[in-house]
């Protein structure tokens, strides 16, 4: 139990990054995956041209690939200003308005799981106010996601990397869930466990696992250290995998490493073809 028995998606915003947008789904599909999740990849745009969107679309049909999960508007990604509900003024109006579009677009595609990113500390609004400013945004956001029978994923990155983010440990990641979940009495916000993030925190991923699992609604990973592809690293990943089996997800597993210096298509020898493919 591990790899054999987890369905995988390839998350195209930190893999074949060396292609344009419009080529990755075609190109996770020549290699197998038929499942693929995106960060919202519009950076300055929370409401990118209709064109854009249709284009987008039509990529990922003609490619045979199904969107499983989409980020809303955080900013640039990987970068320092991740992050968008939580900051007064016009990032905060940007992750407003950027709500129904990216519905829209996922519901569109059979996609109903967003990520909501919490994002960082800013000068010029005390904690209180900023976790108060995102928490009414979250409810918004579940609100808006209660609409398609979707959920809303609230991820713990990680401090040596996301320093100016306050939510960095899986217990603070759930304790946001909850909250959410008690303002708007949905019950559709859920823990998104990604799990080189919690070890870059030093969590213990097995505890992690045991006790969080039932608030899970997905789970990414990469190795440690590196963020690369399985094997790169230390991380047991596959017995971590068969854990997570065995306490009762049977979700998706984003692949959201780093490919290395090669192209994307050769980070995948970990995995053989045949497990490729959503099952």
């Amino acid at each position: 139990m591990g790899f054999t028995d987890t369905r995988f998606n390839v998350n195209l915003s930190i893999l074949f990054t060396e292609l344009p947008l419009l080529e990755r789904p075609a190109a996770a599909r020549a290699v197998g995956f038929t499942a693929v999740e995106l960060w919202w990849p519009w950076v300055d745009a929370p409401t990118p041209e209709r064109s854009e969107l249709d284009a987008l679309g039509d990529a990922l049909r003609d490619a045979g690939t199904q969107l499983t999960g989409l980020n809303f508007y955080a900013g640039r990604l990987p970068g320092s200003d991740r992050g968008a509900l939580s900051v007064p003024g016009v990032e905060s109006e940007r992750f407003r308005a950027n709500v129904p579009v990216a519905i829209a677009f996922a519901a569109s595609l059979g996609c109903t799981t967003f990520n909501a990113l919490y994002g960082n500390r800013v000068e010029g609004a005390t904690p209180e106010e900023q976790d108060a400013l995102a928490l009414e945004n979250l409810a918004f956001a579940a609100r808006a996601v209660g609409e398609v029978d979707g959920t809303l994923l609230i991820e713990a990155l990680n401090a040596p990397e996301s320093p100016a983010c306050p939510i960095v440990s899986a217990p603070k990641a759930i304790e946001v869930v909850d909250a959410v979940n008690a303002a708007t009495g949905l019950d559709n916000a859920r823990f998104l466990m990604d799990l080189y993030h919690l070890s870059m925190n030093g969590e213990d991923l097995a505890e992690v696992i045991d006790r969080y699992t039932p608030k899970t609604a997905h789970v990414q990973i990469a190795d440690n250290p590196g963020r690369g592809a399985p094997g790169t690293g230390t991380l047991p990943l596959e017995e971590l995998l068969g854990r997570l089996k065995k306490a009762g997800y049977d979700g998706y597993v984003g692949l959201e490493y780093k490919p290395g210096e090669g192209p994307s298509t050769e980070s995948f020898a970990w995995l053989p073809a045949a497990l490729r493919a959503a099952h």
